[in-house]
């Protein structure tokens, strides 16, 4: 399969996706829609009942990030600064997907099918079906793709047969994939949060955008805001009044029952802290937080914070504010391109190079 036929494919997935990413779909005129588009909106249905983690509206976010992805300028961008094989290789390279919140291996997908390589995917038990669905699109783009994916139910370790992993999950289970996959060459990926960098001088529009940072995917993502540093004196409730548009998250079963738990253990414990009724806020030097919770540590001087930023750099997918260079503005944390890669590892310069 040619390079172009690859990013065709892809740009045709990205228009049938986006006549789901509005509450109520789109139909489009598309070569897909006879075959799938019933079947794919019922599986849309199916996968927030299952998993509770994956409401509607967060099911649409992801597909509207992925639909951004997938369009021939952004793609020809992308790969523009790339050695990408013309043709198809004959390397595989396997990807162990994390769960956290819907779709979120697609990337990891997309790079190495982009590349020319054959993807071997292991799903999560969290989110197995709705990637699980895209090769049948694929496959029916162009049928060459048949050839080039495919998902291993049984467990993978140093004895399969592929010549690179890329494996995403939890501190512990990196050390397992360490031990397994150091043979092969990898990316292996650890437990990663973000944070935001408050000055004072923000516009309630920025704070309110914060919120979104926090709240979208119950905060489940690694780059949703776990932790906020915030200037002394601050007014700390203010924060609360401008984020009131998100109180709905607490009528999340799951959600609310992490909430609740979380706030038993500070009530318990007399630890201070803010509540809401839908966020806790804690004063913790931590950057990783509970689901229901989110760290705050107060400052000085920014300057500071960018020497701890440094220091910290390990713990942080991505850093949100406005007075900060080389930072995400307020409200896009969830709305990567695809040359920001997970943990500042260049995925596909790791894939090209194989």
């Amino acid at each position: 399969m040619k390079i172009q036929e690859r990013i065709s494919a892809f740009v045709e997935l990205g228009k049938f996706l986006k006549q789901f990413s509005e509450e109520e779909t789109q139909i489009a005129k598309h070569e897909l829609n006879t075959r799938y588009f019933e079947e794919f909106k019922e599986l849309l249905y199916r996968v927030s009942i299952e998993n509770l983690w994956f409401t509607p509206n967060h099911v649409r976010s992801s597909i509207i990030g992925i639909c951004q992805f997938l369009n021939k300028e952004n793609l020809n961008q992308w790969l523009e600064k790339y050695k990408v094989s013309k043709n198809n290789t004959n390397k595989s390279v396997a990807v162990i997907m994390a769960g956290n919140i819907p779709m979120v291996g697609f990337h990891d997908m997309l790079s190495v099918l982009i590349s020319g390589h054959t993807f071997i995917g292991k799903l999560s038990t969290k989110d197995n079906q709705l990637l699980d669905f895209i090769p049948k699109l694929l496959i029916s783009l162009n049928p060459e793709f048949e050839k080039l994916i495919n998902f291993q139910s049984g467990q993978l370790n140093g004895e399969s047969s592929f010549d690179a992993i890329i494996a995403t999950g939890s501190n512990n289970s990196a050390r397992y994939f360490d031990a397994y996959f150091s043979k092969y060459p990898n990316i292996i990926r650890r437990n990663r949060n973000s944070i935001a960098v408050i000055s004072g001088s923000e516009t309630e529009e920025e704070i309110k955008a914060l919120g979104n940072d926090i709240f979208l995917y119950f905060g489940l993502g690694c780059r949703n805001v776990s932790k906020l540093y915030i200037p002394k004196g601050y007014d700390i409730t203010n924060l609360f009044k401008l984020w009131e548009d998100y109180k709905h998250i607490i009528d999340n079963s799951k959600y609310a029952n992490n909430y609740d738990y979380q706030r038993s253990l500070l009530l318990m414990n007399k630890i201070q802290h803010y509540d809401n009724g839908f966020l806790l806020l804690q004063e913790n030097k931590e950057v990783a937080s509970p689901v229901g919770v989110v760290y705050f540590e107060y400052y000085s001087e920014l300057h500071d914070i960018e020497r701890k930023l440094k220091l910290d750099s390990e713990l942080i997918q991505c850093v949100v504010a406005s007075d900060l260079d080389n930072t995400i503005p307020f409200g896009k944390a969830q709305e990567p391109q695809l040359w920001d890669y997970a943990d500042n590892v260049d995925t596909m310069q790791f894939l090209t190079n194989l």
